[in-house]
C-alpha cells in the first residue's frame, strides 16, 4: 500500500476525483466545501504522500440518535437520557485507482480514532451505507443494522470501533 497523510481538507484539487459513485463523486467536487463553510462537516483527506495525489475523503457530522432507534441488546446498559450522541460518518470515498489498496479501512480507522479524541463526548458512530456493498464492509468492522427497516443505517459504539481497531 502506498504511503497516505490524512489531514483536513484544505484547497487540494477535487475536480478529477472519482470513486465509482457519482452520487459521492458529486458532493465531494461539488459540496463538500459549502458544508464546511456552514459549520456542518468536517472533511479529512487522504493524500499520497509521493505524488500528493488525492485518493480519498471522509467526513464527520454531530449527530444524534433517539434511545428507542438502539437495539435492545444494545440499549441495555445505556444510561435513559433521550437521545444518544452520535458522530455521523456522513460521506467516505476512495479514488477508483487506490482500490484494493486499503484505503477505505484505513480512512474509517481514522475516522473511529478521530471521532475517540474529539474534544466533545460521543457514545457511538453511525453510517447510512449508500450501497450493499458498503453495508458489508461497515459489517466486516462491527457496525450493526439499527433497526431491519432500515437496515443501510448502521451504528458501532465508541469504545468497541476502538477494540477492533487496536486488536
Amino acid at each position: 500500500m502506498p504511503p497516505f497523510r490524512i489531514e483536513a481538507l484544505s484547497s487540494q484539487d477535487r475536480a478529477s476525483f472519482r470513486c465509482g459513485n457519482d452520487r459521492i463523486d458529486k458532493y465531494f467536487r461539488e459540496i463538500v466545501t459549502q458544508d464546511i463553510k456552514r459549520g456542518y462537516v468536517k472533511c479529512f483527506v487522504a493524500v499520497e504522500v509521493e505524488t500528493d495525489r488525492l485518493a480519498g475523503f471522509y467526513t464527520l457530522t454531530a449527530n444524534g440518535i433517539l434511545l428507542t432507534e438502539i437495539p435492545d441488546d444494545l440499549r441495555k446498559k445505556m444510561p435513559r437520557y433521550p437521545t444518544v450522541p452520535v458522530v455521523l460518518i456522513s460521506w467516505l470515498g476512495r479514488h477508483v485507482d487506490f482500490k484494493g489498496h486499503g484505503l477505505g479501512e484505513v480512512l474509517m480507522f481514522d475516522a473511529i480514532k478521530a471521532v475517540a479524541t474529539a474534544v466533545i463526548g460521543s457514545h457511538a458512530i453511525i453510517v447510512d451505507a449508500i450501497d450493499d456493498d458498503a453495508m458489508k464492509f461497515y459489517s466486516s468492522y462491527g457496525f450493526v443494522s439499527l433497526s431491519p427497516d432500515s437496515p443501510r443505517r448502521m451504528f458501532i459504539a465508541v469504545a468497541t470501533a476502538l477494540k477492533a481497531i487496536e486488536g
